[in-house]
């Protein structure tokens, strides 16, 4: 929490003006691990793409540094239980269906002092985990009282939130060819259309950031404004 109140939702959030029109905006995940893709998408994106990062990552403060200095806001993607576990296994530090509340606090801890600079957290699979109404309560009160904002891939709309909240309308590479990824794109663009914002997640595969770049540089000539994923996120009760 800042000297003057603002919590990290508020003061690591890339600051936005809407400008009336429709809102689209992306995050590109998995950032950290493989360098030369993690400076393409630091590089390559515009400012308005926000970037989460891998907490396993080595180096990640200076990535983290990297990404701010290039206008990107950052988050931090926490792992959580997905089915299959642990065959399946996101790493250590792995927020569990059965861990309860101490055991989340716990590893939060862990996981969130990789870094500072990220206005909010994302998750990393967790299918399992979005089950448990303990786990992810406990979840949600810790980022709470953090001051830091939540935001899925789509896999836990039906949780409420953290400080500040958002759920992501698709995920955008689910296959991974540039045609593909444009019709998820288009599809992005029609929901923010009908909705007035629309929220995508993606992979930082070399082949979604690509695609990623030339889409939005067309975006403002369709009518439409990319924002940061903040822009998005709702504050419970406001």
């Amino acid at each position: 929490i800042a000297a003057d109140g603002r919590v990290p939702a508020q003061a690591y959030a890339r600051p936005f003006r809407s400008n009336g029109k429709p809102m689209v905006a992306l995050v590109v995940g998995g950032l950290g691990l493989n360098s030369a893709t993690t400076r393409a998408a630091i590089e390559r994106l515009p400012a308005e793409v926000t970037l989460s990062f891998v907490p396993y990552a080595e180096g990640l403060q200076t990535w983290i540094d990297m990404a701010r200095a290039h206008g990107h806001e950052v988050m931090i993607e926490l792992p959580m239980e997905p089915t299959g576990y642990p065959d399946n296994d996101p790493g250590p530090y792995t927020l569990l269906s059965s861990g309860g509340a101490d055991d989340v606090a716990v590893k939060l801890d862990w996981l969130l002092a990789r870094a500072t600079g990220y206005f909010g957290v994302t998750n990393y699979l967790g299918d399992r985990f979005a089950t448990s109404d303990e786990g992810v309560t406990a979840l949600m009160t810790n980022l709470r009282q953090r001051g830091l904002a939540f935001l899925d891939d789509g896999s836990m709309r039906r949780r409420p939130g953290a400080f500040a909240r958002a759920s992501a309308d698709r995920v955008v590479d689910e296959e991974q060819t540039p045609a593909a990824i444009l019709r998820q794109f288009n599809a992005l663009e029609a929901a923010a259309k009908t909705n007035g914002a629309a929220l995508g997640t993606g992979f930082s595969y070399p082949v979604t950031v690509e695609a990623a770049a030339r889409w939005t540089a067309g975006l403002e000539a369709r009518g439409l404004q990319l924002a940061p994923a903040s822009a998005m996120t709702r504050r419970p009760g406001r």
